[in-house]
């Protein structure tokens, strides 16, 4: 079987399993009824009993830097006892989760974060005895590096024995940015990446050698651009919650279409379900798309957004019977704050493109145009922000303030990204 163990830190901890990674997989099935447990991980000993590590969350379970084990039967069907705990990292390690079990020459090694999201470390422990104690050490730390937070991740072994170790990095409005470092065994410890300025602590390498693979892959990265020529819409495309099947209408006709959906009775769109948006692909790029814009009542709107705790968004609207260009901003939006009118300018058409432009640090620039004239800039610069345990994204919405029979529409033609 292959297996999948994740924590839902409400309800418990949940396993599903295949046969074949590719293939169906079964309905997730609770292993454990519980609060805060998080970061789960499965291990079965060489004797062929199974065991869950995992960790807490203080939201959630009120105690958290803790690493609890337990035995579980060999299918993960439940766990058999109410757990051990192994280690306590409130002194040295605080924060520390995201677990994984390995055992290797003899030693049981738990791998996990430490130290928190944005500024913590990888650490490692090991013991002869599955119950500990065991020793702690600091595998992967920024250093000198510009890498901050290298941790959270995992050391993969290679069919040719070569060692990795995947990890993501915090890059506020980027999100979580995945990394690949190089890793080999010395006295039993596992040593990533280069230990520059040898205090014995390994920091993230900029640069390296590919693996050495048995087969070649191509170059390749997730889907941005989309044409909207497709029954569907591409698969890099995420709703900002639950969809509706109304809100987004693809077809073959060559565009898309988004229906108003009705504005939460909230003074911002922080909690907007029908934004749909997709991640930022690179630290600079530019993003058009060309709507055409069918209004029929005041209070409708549509345009290009870019989401996060602080937000903006380009973007046409009817008020008194008149169709406004505004570029707008939220700050703090999920604290309640209002909106704010940056710039507005009467539209000429409601056909129109709309641009914007991201450089490093996740700074933003709108712009807009007419039958493919020049671009005209509007609106101050604006810092993206991230999401709640996620970067920024930029999509597209149509949205409007009250029901009506038979309201307006927004056909976007293509949303095209290019990096810079």
């Amino acid at each position: 079987w292959f297996y999948i163990f994740y924590g839902d830190p409400d309800f418990g901890i949940y396993r599903t399993r295949s046969r074949d990674p590719e293939g169906d997989w079964e309905r997730p099935h609770l292993v454990v009824e519980a609060k805060g447990w998080i970061d789960p991980c499965p291990f079965w000993d060489d004797d062929g009993r199974a065991y869950l590590v995992h960790a807490l969350a203080g939201s959630r379970a009120g105690s958290k830097s803790i690493i609890l084990l337990h035995k579980m039967t060999p299918d993960g069907d439940h766990l058999l006892d109410d757990g051990v705990l192994v280690f306590d990292g409130h002194d040295q390690h605080p924060t520390i989760e995201g677990t994984k079990m390995h055992k290797r020459n003899g030693y049981y090694y738990i791998l996990a974060p430490a130290g928190g999201v944005a500024n913590g470390w990888q650490t490692m422990l090991r013991s002869k005895n599955i119950y500990g104690p065991y020793e702690a050490k600091i595998i992967l730390h920024q250093g000198e590096t510009e890498v901050n937070g290298p941790h959270q991740g995992a050391w993969v072994e290679l069919e040719n024995g070569e060692d990795w170790f995947i990890h993501f990095q915090e890059k506020q409005p980027y999100g979580r940015v995945v990394h690949l470092q190089p890793a080999r065994w010395v006295n039993n410890w596992l040593q990533i990446g280069q230990d520059s300025n040898q205090d014995g602590i390994g920091e993230p390498v900029a640069s390296w050698t590919i693996p050495s693979l048995d087969q070649r892959f191509k170059d390749w990265q997730p889907q941005t651009t989309d044409e909207f020529n497709e029954p569907v819409i591409g698969l890099q495309w995420q709703w900002q919650a639950n969809p509706q099947a109304l809100w987004a209408l693809p077809g073959a006709l060559g565009y898309l279409r988004l229906n108003p959906a009705l504005r939460p009775d909230t003074i911002n769109r922080w909690s907007a379900p029908y934004l749909l948006l997709q991640k930022m692909p690179a630290e600079s790029f530019t993003v058009r798309t060309k709507v055409n814009f069918h209004h029929h009542f005041d209070g409708e709107r549509t345009g290009l957004i870019v989401m996060g705790i602080d937000y903006a968004h380009l973007s046409l609207i009817q008020e008194n019977d008149q169709l406004q260009l505004q570029m707008t901003t939220c700050t703090k939006a999920q604290t309640g704050h209002p909106e704010q009118i940056q710039s507005q300018i009467p539209a000429r058409s409601g056909v129109v493109e709309l641009q914007v432009t991201v450089s490093s640090g996740g700074i933003c620039r709108f712009g807009y145009r007419y039958d493919s004239g020049s671009w005209q800039e509007i609106g101050p610069p604006f810092q993206a922000k991230e999401g709640k345990w996620i970067g920024a994204k930029i999509g597209i919405f149509c949205d409007r303030l009250a029901p009506e029979n038979d309201g307006g529409y927004a056909d976007y033609d293509w949303f095209r990204v290019s990096l810079n």
